[in-house]
Parts: structure tokens; C-alpha cells; sequence
């Protein structure tokens, strides 16, 4: 039953209003046109509410009626291919109500269609006993994935039937140990702000494939891990964080575009629905969940789309599915932290950041985590977060990102020279990090190689090598070099234009397995011992310059087929013998 009161006090999208018995989080209708918020704060008999509309036209004495409940999302089928605004609302039946292009204030819209009806088949039967999460039966969502309906309850099943249902029909009833009988549904409500429950959360020792060389090969990111990818404006985060919904071996993409520009968000609304899943031909959008908030929306529903995101992530993670969450920016979350903490006239942190900024940001990437799902039967599942940061001017010793970096693992530093010599991913090599690699040698180990991670750390020394070596060049040129180090940056080149350098537009190359890029990786350094021996046996550079086996190296990438690098390799050794003997 709604409790209802009168509005005291506006500050922007604060609304402060007298309410009897309110609870901290339950959400509230505000006004005469209804408008949706949430209370965030209570000081006495007031109720501090976070409004996630336009509130200009509401007026102190007003009706405020709180509904009892804090801030839900609906999880269950018709999640999969639809586009939401920060809480939930689908923007395609926002739009049809609201008649235009502009959200209508007050419009309440069900986050899933109570019309349609879904074909459930049963996996359990009657009298069987479950447990909550255990799974009772199967929708087929898209065409690529299949919707485990979990039970929310434990206790025995009455009655349970395949058929066509809407999410509203019952399609079990189950008898609790208290006695009670439980109803469930093709859909559950679950509070953003709490983490679903796991039996057990593992160390992250399995890598999270994203067919980005510079990434899985030198910055890996593990299944259930997090990351961050910094930086200015035009340095390819979006385009980047694309690229890993679209190639990385995890079932399910949830994507936040949280309070990024609307010409950025619109690209990417239009862009997804066209992308085709690369293991199937099929649309990408068909194993997607878009979460589209755009910095002209209010900053109260920004701050709840991260909350709404990683819930619905929480939930696919927890019917055994990998789940990759993208969030686009959480500067702009931050933003609208820092906009909503003036309005309750906090006491600012560092640049005006809420003092609390540091411990939302930890609760966020907290949720990421590969684990054994709840139920009876092992089931395991994950939720990795990779969230881009926008720094003003490309500075990353401003709050968010300093915060940022400390609890997340991977760093993945963008680098607007690179992104303007085309250089992609423009992820700079020397400034980026993993606190991966350990944990996933043992995987390397046994599903790539042994010396993988040699190599890597060899690969990595060069390219250090050639930075210190580029003020030397910048002062005397190449030429004055000696030729042990012209060797060197010859065979950097090759790590940074044919290794770590991927054409996206390439259907070969937007993807690199593993064992390609191993192979790669190989080939180039094995040029590089072949090349240090020849020098000590007294042949110039000149002549290592003008083998073809150069120009194959640069074609390596458009190899479709591994045994094409692997006899490549052959070659190199060959060219080199022959070298040797003439």
C-alpha cells in the first residue's frame, strides 16, 4: 500500500518531502505527473529523494507516494536484444507512448512485454526437491541463447508444465518447508544495489579471450576480473570496448553507455544491431543487453544504470553463462555522484568528488567474479567488468581514475598519438599493466605453450629497449647507431606494425586465437635471434634487411591458417643458413 506526503523542498533532481514510515531505497512517484525516484537519504520526518526525471515544474506541496519497495529490476525473459534507459524502461515502448523522440515525464512502462508468451519446457518434474537457483526449466530467448528459468524459492514442486506462458502465468507452484505454497514465474525482481548470491567466488586463473593481441598476449584480462581503459577524448575507448563485446569468448554482453555524449551513444545503438556475432553469422544483439544514458538524461538515472547493468549481468552469470559488462563511462557516473552530492550539500572530496566516490567504485567492480552459482547442481558462471574512464584533457592523476586503478587489475592505457597514426587497439604499450599473468600461467602453460610467457617478457623487454633508444635517434639519427641496435628497431617495428597492430576491418585479422598469436609472437622473435647471430658472424644489417621474409612477417596477420606462420618460421631459418654460408 502506498504511503503518501507532501514535498517540502526542490533542489534540481533532490526532492525532499515528508513521509510517513519511508525506508531508506524505496522508490517514490513525486508530483502530479508521477515521476520516479528514490530515497537516498532521511533526516527525521524527511525523506531526501533522487529523482530520475526532469523535476522543473514540481512544486513544494505536491503529493510524494512512496511504493514500499526499493529500486528493482525485472529479470527474466525479453531481456536478451532490448535497449533500456538507466532504470529499466525499454526506450522502443517509451517512444510509442511518448509519441516522438523525447522520453514523456511520468511514463510508466513495464521493463519486460506482459503480452508475449515464451514456449517454457520443464526440466524438472513434480515431487521433485529444489533448492533456490536451482534451474526448473528452459525459454529459447534468441536463436543463440537459452533462458534457464531458476526457481527463487526452496522447497518441493506441486505442479509444473511445459507450455506457452506470459512471464505473469505461473508455471510452477512449490510447496516451501515452512508450508507455504510459492508461485513461480517466468520472471524475478531483484534490488539493484545488493550482489546476488553465490556459493563460492574462485581465483581468477582462467584468461578471458578477446582476440586482441595486445591484450590477451600482454595485458591479459581473467574470466570474472576487471579492467579499465582510460583515456582522452578520440583515443578509441568505445570502439575498443566494441571490439571485446564483440570477439571475447563470453556468452552474454551487457553494455552501459553511461552519460557519454548523445552523438556517441546514438553511434552505438546504431551500430550494435548490425554487428553479426563472429562464431555464429548471427546479430550480436541477439546475446545483448544495451543500457543507453546519455549525459542530456537526468544524472540521477546515470547514477543508477551501472546498478541496473551489472544486476542484469549478475543474472545470466548466475544460469551458467560468461558474462562480459561494458561501462562506458564511469566518469560520467562520477559526475552525476558529484552533481547529486551538491544537491544534498555534502561535504565535497578531491575536486568536488563525493568522499565516498572511492568506496562506490570498489562496490561496483566488487561484483565482478567467476563463481559457483547457487543452486544444488554445480553450475559455474562469470561477470567480467570492463569499464572506460574519460579523464578531462586525457589526465589520469584526476579522482576518478586514480580510484579506478586501484581496484581494478588491468590497465589498459589509450593513446590519442597512436589512435591519430591509426594505430589500433591505440593501447600504449608502456604505460598499460596486468596483475593477470601469474595467476594464468598455468593456463598458458597447458593450453599455449610453456615458454609463452618467456617470450612475452622478451617482446616486452625490446620495446623498452626502443624507447630509450628513440632519444638517442631523435638526437643523431638511426644511421649512428650500431647495427646490434638498428637490429633492434627493426624488429620492434615488427612487435608494434604486424604484432600488436590489428585492421578491425579485417575478417581475419579483427580476431587473433591464441595459438596464432603465439605462433606470431615466435616468429618475430625467432627473427630477432636469427638476426643477433648473423650480426656476431660479421653480416651486415644491410643484407638481413633485403630478405623477403620481412615482407611475409608483415603479412603474417592475413594468414588465415596457423601452419602458414609455422612454415614461415622454416623459411626465416633457411634465408638465415644461406646468409650464413655465402
Amino acid at each position: 500500500m502506498a504511503k503518501k506526503g507532501r514535498i517540502v523542498r526542490i533542489s534540481g533532481p533532490v526532492v525532499e518531502a515528508k513521509l510517513p514510515d519511508a525506508k531508506l531505497y524505496d522508490v517514490v512517484h513525486v508530483g502530479e505527473a508521477g515521476l520516479l525516484g528514490e530515497i537516498i537519504k532521511i533526516v527525521g520526518d524527511i525523506s531526501v529523494i533522487q529523482v530520475y526525471e526532469d523535476t522543473s515544474g514540481l512544486k513544494p506541496g505536491e503529493e510524494a507516494a512512496s511504493t514500499g519497495e526499493p529500486l528493482s529490476v525485472e529479470l527474466g525473459p525479453g531481456l536478451l536484444e532490448s535497449i533500456y534507459d538507466g532504470i529499466q524502461r525499454p526506450l522502443k515502448v517509451i517512444e510509442e507512448k511518448s509519441q516522438g523522440a523525447y522520453i514523456a515525464r511520468g511514463i510508466v512502462v513495464n521493463a519486460l512485454d506482459r503480452k508475449k508468451k515464451w514456449d517454457f519446457k520443464a526440466t524438472a518434474k513434480k515431487g521433485d526437491k529444489i533448492k533456490a537457483g536451482d534451474i526448473i526449466g528452459t525459454v529459447q530467448e534468441t536463436e543463440l541463447i537459452e533462458h534457464r528459468i531458476m526457481s527463487p524459492v526452496e522447497g518441493k514442486i506441486e505442479s509444473i508444465k511445459s507450455g506457452k506462458y506470459t512471464i505473469e502465468d505461473v508455471v510452477a507452484t512449490v510447496a516451501s518447508h515452512k508450508g507455504k505454497k510459492e508461485q513461480v514465474k517466468l520472471y524475478q525482481k531483484w534490488f539493484v544495489r545488493k550482489s546476488r548470491p553465490v556459493i563460492e567466488k574462485f581465483p581468477p586463473n582462467i584468461p578471458l579471450v578477446t582476440g586482441q593481441r595486445i591484450i590477451d598476449t600482454f595485458f591479459p584480462i581473467a574470466k570474472g576480473g576487471t579492467a579499465c581503459i582510460p583515456g582522452p577524448f578520440g583515443s578509441g575507448k568505445t570502439v575498443t570496448q566494441q571490439s571485446l563485446a564483440k570477439y571475447s569468448d563470453t556468452r552474454i554482453v551487457v553494455y552501459i553507455g553511461c552519460g557519454e555524449r548523445g552523438n556517441e551513444m546514438t553511434e552505438v545503438l546504431k551500430e550494435f544491431p548490425h554487428l553479426e556475432d563472429p562464431n555464429t553469422g548471427k546479430p550480436l544483439m541477439q546475446r545483448t543487453v544495451l543500457i543507453a544514458n546519455t549525459s542530456n538524461m537526468p544524472v540521477a538515472a546515470r547514477e543508477a544504470s551501472i546498478y541496473t547493468g551489472v544486476t542484469i549481468a549478475e543474472y545470466f552469470r548466475d544460469m551458467g553463462y560468461d558474462v562480459a559488462l561494458m561501462a562506458d563511462s564511469t566518469s560520467r557516473w562520477a559526475e552525476a555522484m558529484r552533481e547529486i552530492g551538491g544537491r544534498l550539500e555534502e561535504m565535497p572530496g578531491e575536486e568536488g568528488y563525493p568522499a565516498y566516490l572511492a568506496r562506490r567504485l570498489a562496490e561496483f567492480y566488487e561484483r565482478a567474479g567467476r563463481v559457483r552459482c547457487q543452486s544444488s547442481r554445480e553450475r559455474y558462471g562469470s561477470v567480467s567488468i570492463i569499464g572506460a574512464v574519460s579523464p578531462p584533457g586525457g589526465d589520469l592523476s584526476e579522482p576518478v581514475s586514480q580510484n579506478t586503478l586501484r581496484v581494478t587489475k588491468v590497465f589498459l592505457a589509450l593513446d590519442a598519438p597512436l589512435a591519430y597514426r591509426r594505430h589500433f587497439p591505440a593501447i600504449n604499450w608502456l604505460k598499460s599493466y596486468s596483475l593477470y599473468p601469474d595467476n594464468l600461467e598455468d593456463w598458458f602453460t597447458k593450453n599455449v605453450s610453456s615458454d609463452f610467457l618467456d617470450q612475452v617478457n622478451t617482446s616486452m623487454s625490446l620495446l623498452q629497449k626502443e624507447a630509450e633508444l628513440e632519444e638517442v635517434v631523435q638526437l643523431v639519427g638511426p644511421d649512428a647507431l650500431p647495427e646490434k641496435e638498428q637490429a633492434i628497431l627493426l624488429i620492434t617495428k615488427m612487435l608494434r606494425e604486424d604484432f600488436l597492430q590489428q585492421n578491425a576491418f579485417s575478417d581475419v585479422d579483427a580476431r587473433c586465437e591464441m595459438d596464432k598469436q603465439y605462433e606470431m609472437l615466435k616468429t618475430i622473435l625467432q627473427f630477432h635471434e636469427k638476426t643477433k647471430d648473423a650480426l656476431d658472424l660479421g653480416i651486415q644489417l644491410k643484407r638481413i634487411q633485403e630478405l623477403p621474409e620481412i615482407g611475409k612477417i608483415g603479412r603474417m596477420k592475413e594468414m588465415a591458417d596457423v601452419k602458414d606462420v609455422k612454415n614461415l618460421q622454416k623459411e626465416i631459418g633457411s634465408s638465415f643458413d644461406s646468409l650464413s654460408k655465402g
